[in-house]
């Protein structure tokens, strides 16, 4: 009786399972790699020097617990706080939306009405209330740079958070960005940061779209 050309084959086997594990062990060692690059890319930002030029600071948003800033984001606004206080800008832009939590009024309404209670001006603070997004966060504080004819930035934000800030303002052409980074004592560092290698993906991936995006 001849064999069924469908039978098992045991040479077949084995080699669909060299392939499987080659393929497995591929993907693991290109994760490894893009996890050290994006820690990598997390702390040179860290080690950024502070510019001397800069003319306004950019305070990323975060979420609003009662129309008030979480502790997470009253931790950039008091990293914001001081670069105001020792001279290092004297404008700031408050950015970021309407929370889906709940709040009653935009993140950037929340933070400008910290920082004044704080004792920094009114007047110091402009409000991009209208971003969902950390991209959106620079593009549309960019705009408010644009109409004062500001280009240097200084990025205020978590340390987790930094690379992507700056890799996102190197892209929509803040150039002369840099950054202010927080650390926290009321997040735990170490998950942002590993969580911050799923963002880094999807940000180069957003990038990679907007790039071959036409423009208007």
């Amino acid at each position: 009786m001849n064999r069924s050309r469908h039978a098992y084959s045991p040479q077949g086997g084995k080699r669909w399972l060299r392939r499987l594990i080659a393929f497995v062990s591929a993907a693991v060692l290109l994760g490894l790699i893009w996890v050290g690059y994006v820690q990598w890319r997390i702390r040179s930002v860290q080690d950024m020097p502070l510019a001397r030029d800069a003319q306004v600071a950019i305070v990323l948003g975060a979420s609003l617990r009662n129309d008030k800033p979480s502790p997470a984001l009253r931790e950039r606004l008091e990293q914001a706080y001081k670069l105001y206080e020792i001279g290092g800008v004297s404008r700031l832009i408050v950015s970021g939306g309407l929370d889906d939590n709940g709040a009653t009024i935009t993140e950037a309404e929340g933070m400008k009405r910290y920082l004044i209670g704080r004792g920094i001006p009114e007047e110091a603070i402009l409000e991009e209330g209208e971003s969902t997004s950390t991209y959106e966060n620079l593009l549309f504080s960019k705009r408010i740079m644009d109409r004062e004819g500001w280009t240097r930035p200084i990025i205020v934000t978590h340390q987790y958070h930094g690379a992507r800030s700056m890799d996102i303002a190197d892209f929509i052409g803040l150039s002369g960005a840099t950054a202010s980074l927080a650390d926290s004592e009321v997040i735990w560092m170490p998950w942002h940061k590993g969580r911050e290698t799923l963002a880094f993906a999807k940000w180069y991936a957003n990038k990679l779209l907007l790039s071959f995006r036409p423009t208007a």
